[in-house]
C-alpha cells in the first residue's frame, strides 16, 4: 500500500515554490531598479554633452565642475537622511527650516567664541534636537507626518529669523573659513564633496547591510506586519527622523563653511529638491522601497540642470519647469514600473 504523504512532505513543494517565487520577485526588482540607476547615468551623460556643447569654455571648467560637486553635496546629504524618511513611509518637510536653524544658531557670536567644534557641535546638536522633536511627534505623539513636519518648518523658520534679526551673520573662524578655501582641496577635490562621498556610503551601508535598513524597509511596506513580526515601529519612526535631522545639521555646517556666513534663508526649498531627488532616484514615496545610490544621481542631474541653465542665462523660472517635469516623469515611471512588478 502507497502511505500517505506526511505534512512536511506536503508542505514542501510549496515551501520550495514560495522560496523561488520570492527569489524570482527579488531578481526582477533588482533588474528594474538597475535600469533605473543605468538609466539615470545616461541623463546625466546627456546632460554632461549638453553642457559641454551650450558652454564648453565654462561647463567643462575644472573649477566649474568642482563647483556643481560642491553645491549637490550640501543637498545631497540632506537627501541622504529623507531617503530613509520616505523609504519608511513617511515625510520631512522641515529639512530646509532645519538647515536654516542650524546655520543661524552655530553662527551667533557667542557660539563662535568656541571656534571650529562650537560652530560643528552646535549645527549638529539643533539639528538632531529638531529632529527629536519631530520623531516625539509623530511616533508617539500619533501626528501625521505631513502635519508635524509642516509645524516645525513655520516655527524654525520664524526662530531662524529671530535669531537673526533679518540680517546675515558672518563667520570669523579662520579654521572654517579655511575648510573652503580651494588650498584645502585635496587631490583637486574640496572637502565638502569628501563629506558628502562619506555620509553617501554610511547611509548605503546603513539602509542595504544593517537590520536597521531592513526594519526601515520593513515598516514603510506595511507597518503593522512589522509591528506583529517584533519590529518596535514607534522607536524606529524616532530613530529615521532623528537621522533626518542629523543630516540635516551636518549640511548646515557644510553650507556655513560653503557660504562663510548664516543666514535665516538658507535651506531655502530644501525640502522640495530632496524629495524630487530621492523620487526620481527611485525611493517609492508610498515607502517599502529606497536607494541610496539613485538618490545620489538625482540631486546630481537637478544640480547639473540648475548649473547649465545659470551658464546659460536661463530664468530660474525655466529651471523650476524642467524640475516639475522631470519630478512627473518619475513618478509615471515608478506607477509603470510598479504594475509591471505586478504583473
Amino acid at each position: 500500500m502507497t502511505q500517505p504523504a506526511t505534512a512536511a512532505q506536503q508542505e514542501a513543494p510549496t515551501s520550495a515554490t514560495e522560496s523561488a517565487g520570492e527569489k524570482e520577485s527579488s531578481r526582477r526588482t533588482g533588474l528594474r531598479w538597475d535600469v533605473r540607476t543605468l538609466s539615470l547615468l545616461g541623463v546625466l551623460a546627456v546632460l554632461v554633452v549638453v553642457g559641454g556643447i551650450t558652454a564648453p569654455n565654462q561647463f567643462l571648467a575644472t573649477s566649474n565642475l568642482q563647483l556643481v560637486l560642491t553645491q549637490a553635496s550640501v543637498i545631497g546629504v540632506v537627501t541622504v537622511g529623507m531617503t530613509f524618511v520616505i523609504t519608511s513611509g513617511g515625510i520631512d518637510l522641515s529639512v530646509g527650516a532645519m538647515v536654516a536653524l542650524a546655520s543661524v544658531w552655530a553662527t551667533t557670536v557667542a557660539t563662535q567664541e568656541f571656534g571650529f567644534a562650537g560652530i560643528l557641535f552646535t549645527a549638529v546638536i539643533v539639528g538632531v534636537g529638531c529632529g527629536l522633536v519631530n520623531g516625539l511627534l509623530i511616533a508617539y505623539g500619533r501626528m501625521v507626518p505631513f502635519i508635524a513636519t509642516l509645524a516645525m518648518l513655520a516655527s524654525a523658520r520664524g526662530l531662524a529669523l529671530q535669531i537673526t534679526d533679518g540680517s546675515t551673520q558672518v563667520v570669523t573662524v579662520p579654521s572654517v573659513l579655511d575648510l573652503g578655501a580651494r588650498d584645502s582641496y585635496i587631490l583637486g577635490i574640496p572637502p565638502l564633496v569628501l563629506i558628502f562621498a562619506a555620509v553617501t556610503v554610511i547611509g548605503w551601508l546603513l539602509l542595504n547591510r544593517t537590520t536597521f535598513g531592513r526594519r526601515t524597509v520593513a515598516v514603510g511596506g506595511n507597518a503593522e506586519a512589522a509591528r506583529l513580526a517584533g519590529i518596535d515601529v514607534r522607536r524606529q519612526r524616532l530613530y529615521l527622523y532623528l537621522l533626518s535631522g542629523l543630516c540635516c545639521g551636518i549640511a548646515a555646517f557644510m553650507l556655513i563653511v560653503l557660504s562663510g556666513s548664516g543666514q535665516n534663508t538658507n535651506g531655502n526649498l530644501y525640502e522640495l529638491d530632496a524629495i524630487a531627488a530621492a523620487i526620481i532616484g527611485g525611493t517609492l514615496l508610498s515607502g517599502g522601497r529606497g536607494t541610496i545610490i539613485g538618490s545620489v544621481l538625482g540631486v546630481l542631474v537637478f544640480t547639473t540642470i540648475t548649473n547649465i541653465f545659470a551658464l546659460n542665462n536661463l530664468e530660474t523660472a525655466v529651471q523650476q519647469i524642467a524640475k516639475g517635469a522631470i519630478i512627473v516623469a518619475a513618478v509615471l515611471v515608478q506607477r509603470r514600473s510598479m504594475r509591471g512588478g505586478d504583473a
